[in-house]
């Protein structure tokens, strides 16, 4: 069983340091998601990376709104009621990975459970086609809600056909429950598999330091692997407030190193580990490392 927040934060280790910076490119990018609108998950998920990624003029837009209707343990998104949809977010979203001159993206979303015909399936396959129309050299990456398994619903996205479908698992099993209450470790692994079925290049991800052991971590890790999956990233779960899941262990680097030696062994394309390693973590650099993929 998890601890309970809220209790004291654990002090970060030296690796875990984050320098600070807003140069110019940084203000660029932030000013480009202001003028259109659009949120990221970045800034609503209080991402470590932010500071690095937004100065290399990358960020994650997260489309269908900025409040959730899920509250995940480890997850600083807001949770509540959410807005209508906004039928223009997918063209704005198309237009600002235009100006930002990208040429790989990466588009999530907030679990959107309130819209019982699909999810939010329909916004997202309309974005995934408005970047190809204003931005037609950029390569697409979604990091999708489990659309609750729904069928019709995320085969819409797949039809889209984006260049890499991702859905995090996020922990191992034993603590699936605590940390994702209202999500489910088989649903999960469900959509994983439909994506490879179809073909598709799919990516998960999972934190660590959220109660489990290597032994858990590399089994999961070997589970993952004979699904399929091309890409997997794993890193560091950190505390965004005390009334978040505290974390249970920092793990050092060296740890991390074996975490994707081993990913290698076991059949994974690209393993992104480290303790600042996040879904979208230098996503443009792993989908360069995929020869069938060209950016």
């Amino acid at each position: 069983m998890l601890a309970q927040a809220p209790i004291k934060k654990r002090t970060r280790p030296d690796w875990l340091k984050i320098k600070l910076s807003t140069s110019n490119k940084f203000l660029e990018t932030q000013k480009l998601i202001r003028e259109n609108n659009l949120h990221t998950v970045c800034e609503e998920a209080r991402c470590p990376n932010i500071y690095e990624c937004w100065e290399r003029q990358t960020a994650t837009i997260m489309i269908l709104g900025d409040t959730c209707t899920r509250s995940c343990g480890f997850c600083s998104v807001k949770t509540g009621k959410p807005l209508a949809i906004d039928g223009m977010e997918p063209t704005r979203t198309g237009r600002t990975v235009n100006a930002m001159n990208l040429r790989h993206v990466v588009v999530t979303s907030v679990d959107r459970d309130d819209i019982k015909n699909d999810y939010g399936a329909d916004i997202w396959a309309e974005t995934i086609e408005q970047i190809r129309i204003q931005a037609p050299e950029c390569t697409i990456e979604v990091l999708t809600p489990d659309f609750r398994n729904y069928g019709p619903a995320f085969e819409k996205v797949f039809q889209a056909k984006p260049d890499i479908f991702s859905h995090n698992i996020e922990c191992v099993k034993r603590i699936s429950r605590q940390v994702r209450p209202q999500s489910d470790w088989n649903r999960s692994l469900s959509v994983l598999k439909a994506s490879i079925e179809w073909g598709l290049k799919t990516k998960t991800g999972m934190m660590v330091g959220l109660g489990e052991n290597d032994t858990e971590v590399l089994e999961t890790m070997q589970e993952i692997a004979e699904l399929g999956i091309t890409i997997f990233n794993i890193g560091q779960y950190l505390q965004p407030t005390l009334n978040h899941l505290p974390v249970q262990r920092f793990v050092h680097p060296d740890i991390f190193k074996m975490y994707k030696e081993k990913g290698l062994k076991m059949g994974f394309k690209v393993v992104e580990s480290g303790p600042l390693v996040r879904s979208s973590y230098h996503a443009d650099e792993q989908v360069s490392q995929l020869s069938d993929i060209v950016i």
